[in-house]
């Protein structure tokens, strides 16, 4: 998103020394095929995701229309299966994960003062394997036999039952995990070995250290999740029984390996949205943020927890009363580190300086939206309540406040907030107002309601119903298509102008109350930054000059 607007192309001298002609701004296609500037790789890595965030709208949008009333309206039901497993195979893999990691690209070496990401081409590298993965992905739509439609859980028997597209789907899930593990590697090694001087561990900003914790997740998950559907490809192909109990093999044995890869990546899609929320709340309350340190340990608490809770989404395969007690009792712990980082947010407010501009506006729909879907988790780790709503759209209506109001909210707060950094333009005010108000107002038409047809009994991953469920789901899927509508708008009337460069110039630091390295460089960000590591004041969120002035940049 920055630099399609022509960026400056040195630093001021406090911020870097300016590059020398082997650095040149490269132009034309090379520039974003070939270049290793983080940047421009972050830039494609959010164009990317919003892409696949269409993508995985429209096929969210296919099962509203599809739903919204009783009979078959418009699919059989394997196309519809199929429409369900790839939504949510691309807005996991394909939209919310590369989002997360176009931002740490964007900001982490700007707020550690660095010049680049530790590993520049292996993270040109890691980019590059994702639009073949996606097209891996979409493409056995136009096959025989159509797209997987095993749910994304990817569940045997299932899965071992599908035609060629299963086996499209494991190989994409491959090279996006490979994608995500290099990212990760690029970024603690960034963080850890990066820093400018005089910015300790305990200095950073928090979106820093919420990265820093997902990227060991993933490194630590990623190949759970490969062996797991590693597994699935042997069992469809060369004959083993890991889970076909023909041969011996158990299906449940793969719930176990895909949940302890499954329920981290629920943390690896929302601890950077904390991140995300950690800076805009300070900002625009116009204090420090309240508790850094135990949010720090916070993160790093529910980052453990999440290794030791996976079984609670399998309360209903047998398992013995001890098991469902420890998962139950483990699951509810989550909710201290998380209620500590909600409290936290609400105490940096506390008698603070707010002003509701958009980046404000979407953290405070995430922590009310976000809070609603974390108190609809502690409801169903009671395992006798989890029984009785398994399967059914209660669990729907749970994560999808968790990874839509949650994730996804965080990002446009994440983007209304730094995009006059990344664009040099200001966005429209009124535009992104209108965009959070019919967002927040249609999530909620299009997902609350699910919670009531769940506890009804309404099964997910069904294309038909009967006619009790009918009025709860007419309002749900007018509720998602204003939602859908929302992001066009988005799309069309903030996100494409930005591009264009249309809009007021940003200053440097646009938000009075913003902090942080990223608000001592001009806007756009020049497209080498901190070539030398840059002097640091003893908060480590300003530069050090010596001009005469006491003014490194342009002022706000």
């Amino acid at each position: 998103m920055s630099t399609l607007a022509p960026p400056t192309t040195a630093a001021p001298a406090d911020a870097g020394a300016a590059p020398d002609e082997h650095h040149a701004l490269p132009h034309g296609w090379r520039r974003w095929l070939m270049g290793t500037n983080h940047k421009d790789i972050g830039t494609l890595y959010l164009l990317f995701s919003f892409g696949m965030l269409l993508v995985g709208g429209v096929l969210a949008l296919a099962i509203r229309a599809e739903l919204f009333q009783p009979g078959l309206q418009f699919f059989n039901p394997e196309l519809y299966n199929q429409f369900v497993t790839i939504h949510g195979l691309v807005m996991v893999f394909g939209a919310i994960m590369p989002a997360f990691v176009g931002f740490a690209n964007w900001m982490i070496p700007l707020q550690v003062g660095a010049s680049d990401m530790a590993f520049a081409r292996m993270n040109n590298f890691s980019f590059w394997l994702l639009p073949p993965a996606a097209v891996l992905l979409i493409v056995p739509f136009f096959m025989s036999g159509g797209a997987a439609a095993s749910g994304w859980t990817l569940y045997p028997p299932l899965s071992l039952q599908m035609g060629p597209a299963m086996d499209f789907g494991i190989f994409a899930i491959h090279i996006m995990g490979a994608s995500s593990i290099m990212g990760a590697i690029n970024i603690i090694v960034t963080v850890l070995n990066m820093r400018a001087p005089g910015m300790t561990l305990m200095k950073m900003p928090l979106f820093c250290w919420t990265w820093l914790i997902t990227a060991y997740l993933l490194i630590a998950v990623m190949p759970v999740l490969a062996g797991a559907v590693t597994m699935l490809l042997t069992e469809r192909h060369f004959g083993t029984s890991f889970f076909n109990p023909s041969g011996g093999g158990d299906p449940v044995l793969f719930q176990h390996i895909f949940w302890f890869f499954g329920h981290p990546e629920v943390y690896i899609m929302i601890l950077p949205a904390f991140g995300i929320i950690s800076q805009v709340v300070p900002a625009f309350s116009r204090k420090k943020l309240f508790g850094y340190s135990s949010m720090v340990y916070a993160t790093a608490s529910i980052a453990i927890l999440s290794f030791i809770v996976w079984a609670h989404h399998m309360f209903t395969t047998g398992m013995p009363v001890t098991g469902q007690l420890f998962f139950m009792y483990a699951t509810m712990l989550v909710a201290v580190p998380t209620a500590v980082k909600v409290f936290n947010w609400i105490a940096t407010m506390w008698q603070g300086s707010i002003t509701l501009e958009t980046p404000m506006l979407f953290a405070l729909g995430f922590i009310f939206v976000f809070s609603i879907g974390g108190l609809s988790g502690v409801i169903l780790s009671v395992s006798p309540v989890d029984i009785q709503v398994h399967d059914t759209h209660y669990v729907v209506a749970h994560f999808h406040y968790v990874l839509v109001a949650g994730s996804l909210f965080a990002m446009f707060a994440g983007y209304y907030y730094w995009s006059p950094k990344w664009t040099g333009v200001m966005y429209a005010e009124r535009r992104g107002q209108i965009h959070f108000w019919v967002s927040i107002l249609s999530f909620n038409v299009g997902f609350f309601p699910l919670h009531f047809l769940g506890l009804a009994g309404m099964p997910r991953r069904y294309a038909d119903y009967p006619m009790q469920f009918a009025d709860f789901n007419l309002v749900a899927s007018l509720g998602a298509f204003a939602f859908g509508l929302a992001q066009a708008w988005f799309a069309l009337f903030v996100l494409w102008p930005a591009l264009r460069g249309r809009g007021r110039p940003a200053p440097a630091r646009p938000w009075e109350g913003a902090e942080g390295l990223e608000w001592e460089v001009p806007s756009p960000a020049p497209f080498h930054t901190f070539e030398t590591p840059p002097r640091l004041d003893a908060t480590a969120t300003r530069i050090v000059t010596d001009a005469p002035t006491g003014a490194p940049h342009e002022p706000a």
